[in-house]
Parts: structure tokens; sequence; C-alpha cells
């Protein structure tokens, strides 16, 4: 950047490379909406008033001026989406910067998943930061890909556009003062990075042992007095609303005039149908906005307040010497993005992008599922008398219900009872062809027959399965098998539909519009087998992760996550 161009722009002694005129301008700082042309030079914002002179000018016609949205935390991976592809469903949306922790891929491939993504994210124009994964595998409960230590996280955070140290899921580790685990909270605070939260219904003095790590933020809350408590201890709150996550509505009352700066909206988990058919940020914006929330207040949780958590600076304003990273708004109530600039230049127009990616270099990050032949008794699920654990899934949560209660028996085995709705629910490792299978029961899919299965399954990725029948459920295994991870659904022994992920078994190198179109009729298929819930693969992903409570299955058993114990395996 030619800082003094910059300045002389801003004077007005020299045109600006771009002038957007008759704009009406989002002020961030103040709350205000105010009326001026704005002047951009060497990617930045140069100044805001009555510029008109410039290489280009654009005029907005009353239109709104914000700048672009950053999302605290996402799992990018969880779009299904290559990076490319990724910030083809995102920045048209108005993303233009994400903070993300890998650990979804670095918990089966390693540093050198989250290596792939540093590359893969060079030259769009999408910035991408890092957070080392602290929880690599998320818990001593599963069987993950890899393994990390505190001393080589300590080496990934000093490498470029790593700023910190991901969501410490391991709570427990972290109030019982395991040494690793405090290893790496110290490390990142020896390099001044911060480090997020997930803490999930942690409250009282458990609480305020956590936060006396050194965490400060959480974006686990679902209940507003939660959310409460832990601002009032010091965290920032991160309100969520993804695929599966709605915390939004429950939430938003937390952001008073006394709270909003410490306040900040994340997806953490969008499908690439979701971004295409809702929106990313944006959408989560335009609900806020829906639910009465300030329109501008509204825009600055979701980039200011990102920005100055994470120590982004001259980002999330639209103000003198920041990034010219912005978005035009057709109106405030249906906040639809009709332009997006990044760093001055017009990347997206009309919900589209207008810049061109390429493929990434996927070698070594396939080839990632790895079975044992499944023995004939694999997924049987021996029961006594009495009632049984189950699993209680719940709509728009990635909390579960540990639910008791009577089940279907077939020669002293609990079997699937689609009437009842209680289905059979099952995780095969696939890292390390170690023949684990984990194997429950589940309420709250809807099934009446069929299967549906992915290799998209918290944290540690396993095969993850649902079904009605185990022949079903065996041949969604296989075709998952096959095609290296995916999605699949699967009726009477066959495949009806499936999408396969051979990157890590979590990726689509797949175009955004072809993958989402698969999800769709994924989604559709698994509706017309019983399925009510909206988004059945997001729900999947969640039902192995044995961080989040109350009852959840890894390839090791049943897990009382309040008790962080087995209970079935």
């Amino acid at each position: 950047m030619n800082r003094q161009r910059l300045i002389q722009v801003a004077r007005g002694s020299q045109p600006a490379d771009l002038v957007l005129t008759n704009a009406r301008i989002l002020n961030v700082f103040n709350g205000e909406v105010e009326r001026g042309n704005v002047a951009l030079a060497e990617g930045r914002v140069a100044g805001i008033g009555d510029y008109t002179q410039g290489k280009r000018v654009v005029d907005l016609g009353g239109r709104y001026l914000a700048p672009g949205f950053i999302d605290g935390h996402v799992h990018l991976e969880s779009s299904y989406l290559d990076v490319p592809q990724y910030a083809r469903a995102v920045v048209p949306r108005g993303t233009t910067t994400v903070v993300t922790d890998l650990h979804e891929v670095v918990n089966v491939c390693g540093l050198r998943g989250m290596r792939y993504y540093i590359e893969a994210a060079r030259r769009l124009p999408l910035d991408v930061f890092f957070m080392a994964p602290s929880c690599v595998p998320c818990s001593p409960l599963e069987t993950s890909g890899a393994a990390l230590t505190a001393r080589e996280l300590g080496q990934a955070m000093r490498w470029g556009n790593v700023i910190g140290l991901g969501e410490m899921m391991n709570f427990p580790g972290v109030l019982f003062t395991d040494a690793e685990v405090l290893a790496k909270v110290d490390t990142a605070h020896r390099l001044g990075r911060p480090v997020d939260g997930h803490s999930p219904g942690l409250s009282g003095k458990d609480l305020q042992g956590y936060v006396a790590a050194g965490i400060y933020s959480d974006h686990e809350c679902i209940h507003l007095e939660e959310a409460r408590e832990k601002l009032a201890r010091g965290m920032h709150i991160m309100i969520r609303e993804g695929s599966s996550e709605k915390n939004l509505e429950e939430l938003l009352p937390v952001v008073t005039d006394s709270s909003y700066p410490r306040c900040l909206f994340v997806v953490d988990d969008r499908t690439c149908l979701d971004i295409l058919q809702d929106g990313d940020m944006d959408a989560v914006v335009r609900k806020a906005i829906a639910c009465g929330l300030d329109p501008v207040r509204a825009v600055r949780l979701a980039s200011l307040n990102t920005a100055q958590y994470f120590g982004l600076p001259q980002r999330g304003a639209v103000a003198p010497g920041y990034l010219a990273d912005l978005i035009v708004v057709e109106d405030l109530n249906s906040f639809r993005v009709s332009k997006v600039f990044k760093a001055g230049k017009l990347v997206a127009e009309d919900g589209r992008a207008v810049f061109k990616t390429s493929p990434v270099d996927a070698t070594g990050m396939t080839d990632t599922v790895h079975l044992r032949p499944l023995a004939a008794d694999a997924l049987t699920l021996p029961a006594g008398a009495g009632d049984f654990p189950v699993i209680g899934a719940i709509p728009g949560q990635i909390v579960t219900r540990y639910l008791r209660e009577e089940v279907r028996r077939e020669n002293g085995h609990a079997a699937p009872d689609p009437a009842r709705d209680q289905l059979k629910i099952v995780v095969a490792e696939r890292h390390h062809a170690t023949g684990n299978v984990g194997r429950g029961l589940i309420r709250g899919f809807g099934l009446k027959r069929g299967a549906i299965a992915s290799t998209v399954a918290h944290d540690s990725h396993n095969i993850m399965v649902v079904g009605a029948s185990d022949g079903d459920i065996l041949a969604a295994i296989r075709e998952i098998e096959r095609m290296g991870g995916g999605l699949v659904v699967t009726a009477e022994g066959k495949v009806l539909e499936s999408l396969a992920l051979p990157i890590a078994g979590l990726l689509s190198p797949a175009p955004l519009e072809e993958a989402a179109t698969k999800v769709e009729r994924l989604q559709r298929l698994a509706a017309e087998l019983g399925c009510a819930l909206p988004s059945p693969f997001a729900t999947l992903s969640f039902m192995a992760l044995p961080v989040i409570p109350e009852l959840k299955l890894t390839d090791r058993g049943l897990v009382d996550v309040t008790k962080f114990e087995f209970v079935y395996s």
C-alpha cells in the first residue's frame, strides 16, 4: 500500500481509484446512517464526504454501503465445499473475511490438512484466518485420525494467518488442570493470541475456573441465562445461527446498549445448500433485524466487533484507512447484498461471483477411509431386560437428551422400531482400520425405512449412520467406502443418492451448484423416507461429538457427556 497516496486521496489532492457516490453509509462506530460519497484508493477507504474525482465513479443511487462481514467462528469443512468453491458461495453473500477453526480436517489429516487450507486460500478474494485446533482428538473417548501436542500447536501458531488457539472443547481437561491441555492454552498466551472457548452449559464456579484459564469467548450458549452469566464473567458471546444450530432468537436479548460491544454473530456450521438458498452471515444479520435488532448494530456484530475481538486492525468499518471490504445492500429489511468489493475491487454482483477460481492440488488429502471388514455381528446391540439408553436428538440444536426407554428386542438384542421413532445409530472407525463400531439407538430422526450416512461426523469424522435396518446401514457404509467418504441415502439395500467427499472425507471438489443440488436431493430423499429434520445430515454430524451434552455415540461406545464416561460400549 502506498500510504502517501492514500493520504493525498483522502485530502482531495489526488483522484481516487474508485468513488462510490450517493451512498447511505452504515457507521458502526456511532450507530448512524450518513449520506455521502466514499473514495477508495490502494485497496482502502480514503475518505467519506463530497469526493467526486476518481478513475472510476459508481453511483449507488441511495443504496446502503456497509463493511463486509467477518465470520468469527466457522468450520469451512461443514459446507462440504473445497476452499475455492466455498469462496464462490459466501463472498457474493457479503462475507469477505472468515476466522476458521480447522479441527475437522486436522482431526483427519493432521497438520498437513491445515497446510492444505492455508495454501488453498491464497489468491482468493476472501481473507481466511486460522485458529490452531486445540482438541485433536477432541476427547479420549473416540478414535481420531491424528493427534496434536502443545509443541506442534505452538509451531502452527507461528505460521502466517494463524491468529490464535481454536475452541477449547476439552473443558474437563481445563477444570482438572490436565498438563497438556494447559500447555496448549499457555502457548497461545505466550504468543499473545486469543483462545476461543467451547463450554456448553458450564456455569458457577466451574465456569469461573474455565474463564480463569484465559478463555474469553463462547459460541455454545443455547439459553439466554447461560449467555448472560458468561457475559458477566468476561466472555465474548458468539451468537450462532448455523444449519443445525439455531440459537439467535433465544440469545438476541443478551444484546443490550451495555453489552453489544462484546457480542458477535457467527455461523459455525452451514451446508452449501443453506448458503446457496438462505445465505451466510447475511442470513444471520437479516434474521437479527427481523427479530428487532437495529440494522447498524446488527452489522456491527457481524463486522467490527469480530475484528476487534481477534485483533484484526482496520477491518469491519467504512472509515478512512480501513480495508475497502464493502457491501452494497438494497434495503435494510430484506438485506439483499447486490455488490461486494474486496480491497476496493468488485468481486460479486447480484448474488454471483465475478472472480475466477482454479482447482486445488489435493495430493495427500484423499484415501482417508480405511475400514476393517465388518464381522457378522458388528451391528448387533445386546440388551438385557429393562429400559435402554437412547439418544434424543433435538431439532435446531446439537445438544441431545439422555433418554432411557423400553425398546424392541430380537434374540436378546435391541432392534430399531421405526414406528416409535427408535432407530439404530452406528459409528464405524475409518482412520486406522481398527474395526471399532459404536452402536446405539436414537430418537428424533423419524425415518420409517432406509438409512442416511456421512463421514462428516464431528470431530473425529468416522462413518456415522442412522437407519431403520441393518441391511440399509451396511449398504450405506459400503457406498461411503467406495467413494472414499461422503453423504449417502439408502433404502431396501440400494443406494438412492450420494455425494462423494473424497478430500479428507469432508470436501467435494465439485462446483458449488452441483454439490448443493446433490445435498438438496439427499435431504429430499431422507424426508421421503420419513425424516422430519430440516437439515438431517448437519444434525447427524453432531451425534458423535462427545463434548456436547447429554448422550453421544463414538466408535468406542455411548458416552454420557455430563460424566465424561461410557454408558454402553
